[in-house]
């Protein structure tokens, strides 16, 4: 019978220094790095999903009457008259600034030695010159109205408008309440198709230099009155603003 081998362990003797405990630390740094990572994965999901959301939220954004309207006013600071006519439905405006200008002069007494007849026949002497006038006095006076924009980018400019507008939506139609100094302006805006354009502006300023011009249609020429509300419009875009 051959000779065995023994392999005798001798309990006595102590395990070599730092044994357990370097076996120890590695588990530690196991579970460290486990959470770790968990936690990472973590963040990095929740970052991915405040990107997605900003990114869903300002593609909705974008789609709405409100960068529609940041539009005009980016469009307006930038002097592109031809990207402000495009959002303004003049037809619709003309209208009902007619309309505006109607009940002002039968409401007041700039014509209050005319019959009502009368004032219906200036409301009707203004109208073929009117489209014209807005189409060219409109642009300055969105301009002037939105001189807090000046120089900002499109994407700012978006942001801040419920910070000087305040913007109600119904479907596919909207009103928009805007405060400049000491005007109150209120626009009412469509959506056709994917666009939204502005059809009716309310604006008791312009309604009124619209107004005193309409006084003097009767014994003016078109371009005469043209002329009148143009130098009014300007008058007032050369006025220092008031200091806080």
């Amino acid at each position: 019978m051959g000779k065995r081998n023994r392999i005798v362990i001798d309990l006595n003797t102590p395990p070599p220094p730092g044994g357990f405990r370097r076996r120890a630390s590695g588990k530690r740094a196991g579970r460290a790095g486990r959470v770790l990572l968990l936690i990472g994965i973590v963040l990095l999901v929740v970052f991915v999903g405040i990107v997605a959301g900003g990114y869903f939220w300002w593609q909705h954004f974008k789609s709405g009457p409100a960068y529609a309207l940041a539009m005009v006013v980016d469009a307006s600071q930038r002097n592109d008259t031809q990207q402000v006519d495009r959002a303004l439905d003049i037809d619709k405006i003309a209208e009902g600034v007619v309309a505006d200008v109607r009940s002002k002069l039968t409401g007041s007494s700039l014509l209050n030695n005319l019959l009502p007849s009368q004032v219906d026949q200036v409301a009707a002497n203004i109208t073929p010159k009117l489209k014209e006038t807005l189409r060219e006095v409109l642009p300055p006076e969105i301009q002037r109205v939105s001189a807090p924009a000046k120089d900002k980018p499109l994407f700012l400019i978006a942001l801040s408008v419920p910070y000087f507008a305040t913007v109600r939506q119904n479907g596919a139609n909207a009103t928009v309440d805007v405060k400049f100094k000491d005007e109150q302006i209120q626009l009412t805006m469509l959506q056709t198709g994917e666009a939204w354009s502005i059809t009716s502006i309310k604006d008791d300023r312009l309604t009124t230099i619209i107004a005193d011009a309409a006084k003097n249609s009767a014994s003016q020429s078109g371009q005469q009155f043209q002329e009148e509300i143009k130098r009014r419009l300007n008058d007032l875009q050369q006025k220092p603003s008031p200091s806080p």
